[in-house]
């Protein structure tokens, strides 16, 4: 990704940090450093090896433009970053300067560079994750009650209450964190294994070399190297594409409701938000936008991942390099359609009374489902559902009231009285278990949310 002027709409600046090219190539000293020690440990090193890159974590040593440039004979940064730090070391601690790279290859440092990332970067997603989960629980318990019209296929459904609707979201988040901890646990390893994936450069102490770069890294350690094996990083990519998704929805649907026609949410709202260069009295969804825009371009680069796991053999050729630029974006997209999403749960601007206005606008012809099952027991559900198709239709023509109709009707009222009729047609008496989702979903109930 060019990070020009768009990028604060397409990432976050703690996000745009962990991927930018100074804390990768920090990350990339720190695996060598770690390497160093870890030699050390099993006398593959001089004593002294790791405490001589300590110096160079930082990474200020390295020259960007040289690098750059060499990188395309080479084919990927890391042939020249080592040839870099050897030659700096080198006219420091000649001993130390040979322990670095000793039994790795690029991906070695390229792959366990990225995981560091990937650690950073997810503990700012489910930090994220989390603040949302706070803001739209806060929502769901201050309008569990708020009625407001379904709607299926775009149309008007029977009523549901805007708790119950953000209460899917506040579900589903909860599942991408438990993801996100479950992806992370098999992602989250060092890649080590030299040139094949054997670390028969090192000879017999090549295995506690490697157990010890894990633990000065804070890393796992894999059952073996996984080079051209690409599932776990791909199953990151695709939990957050997953995640970028749900949030899509959620916008999707707030965009909708803030439709000035339908005004029954809002996003937060502030002088010069949401304007337009031609039409001062817009109030355009622009978080809603960003969100959308993200979780219109993760599938995407998603199938690039996806696409891109047949490596060959044991080191991939074109595979592994299409992952360089597309994860790092995927990350960024994920945590600025968070930070947007934030925004509309933590300023969402709710009108109860143009929602129920909406709804009393359908002529209650929505509740018609209700009077079906009232009926049913009595005259058999077809026959039921044929008289509330005739007394909908009849209601519509004349644009009244569908109790009105319902009480007109001989076949209806035979069985129902006005007062069960006018019952049956009150919203807030067909919200059927909506009140016992919310509650398990707010987790103020026993039962498994």
């Amino acid at each position: 990704m060019s990070h020009d002027l768009n990028s604060p709409l397409f990432s976050t600046e703690e996000m745009s940090r962990i991927f930018s090219s100074s804390q990768q190539l920090r990350a990339m000293v720190r695996f060598e450093w770690a390497l160093a020690c870890a030699l050390e440990t099993q006398g593959l090193a001089e004593a002294g090896s790791g405490r001589a890159l300590e110096p160079l974590l930082d990474a200020e040593f390295v020259d960007l433009e040289s690098l750059k440039r060499d990188s395309v004979d080479a084919g990927n940064i890391a042939i020249p970053f080592v040839r870099q730090l050897t030659v700096r070391v080198k006219g420091q601690d000649e001993a130390a300067a040979r322990a670095i790279h000793l039994g790795a290859t690029s991906q070695d440092v390229l792959d366990t560079a990225l995981v560091l990332q990937m650690r950073d970067a997810l503990a700012l997603i489910v930090a994220a994750i989390e603040r949302m989960e706070y803001a739209l629980a806060g929502q769901v318990r201050a309008h569990a009650d708020t009625l407001m019209t379904g709607r299926t296929w775009l149309q008007p459904g029977p009523p549901t209450t805007l708790g119950l609707k953000l209460a899917g979201t506040l579900v589903a988040l909860r599942r991408h964190r438990a993801r996100i901890h479950q992806s992370a646990e098999r992602a989250l390893v060092i890649q080590f294994g030299g040139a094949v994936g054997t670390l028969a450069a090192l000879g017999p102490a090549g295995a506690a070399v490697s157990a010890e770069l894990a633990r000065i890294l804070d890393l796992k350690e894999p059952i073996l190297p996984w080079h051209t094996q690409r599932d776990n990083v791909v199953e990151v990519a695709q939990v957050l594409a997953l995640l970028t998704g749900t949030l899509g929805k959620l916008a999707r649907d707030i965009a909708l409701l803030m439709q000035a026609e339908v005004g029954e949410v809002s996003e937060p709202l502030r002088a010069g938000r949401g304007g337009s260069s031609t039409m001062p009295h817009k109030r355009n969804p622009v978080a809603c936008a960003a969100v959308l825009a993200a979780a219109a371009r993760l599938p995407g680069l998603l199938s690039t991942m996806l696409t891109a796991m047949p490596q060959e053999h044991e080191r991939g050729l074109g595979l592994w390099q299409a992952e360089w630029e597309t994860l790092p974006e995927i990350f960024r997209l994920s945590a600025a359609a968070l930070e947007r999403s934030i925004e509309i749960a933590e300023g969402l601007t709710v009108d109860a009374a143009r929602m129920q206005e909406n709804f009393d606008a359908t002529l209650r012809m929505p509740l018609s489902e209700a009077v079906v099952a009232a009926l049913a027991p009595k005259i058999g559900r077809s026959a039921a559902h044929g008289i509330l198709e005739r007394a909908i239709l009849q209601a519509s023509s004349g644009n009244h009231p569908l109790a009105n109709i319902l009480k007109s009707l001989p076949e209806v009222t035979v069985h129902l009285s006005d007062a069960e009729i006018d019952r049956l047609l009150e919203p807030g008496e067909y919200l059927g278990s909506a009140r016992r989702f919310i509650e398990r979903a707010l987790g103020e109930s026993d039962a498994d949310c």
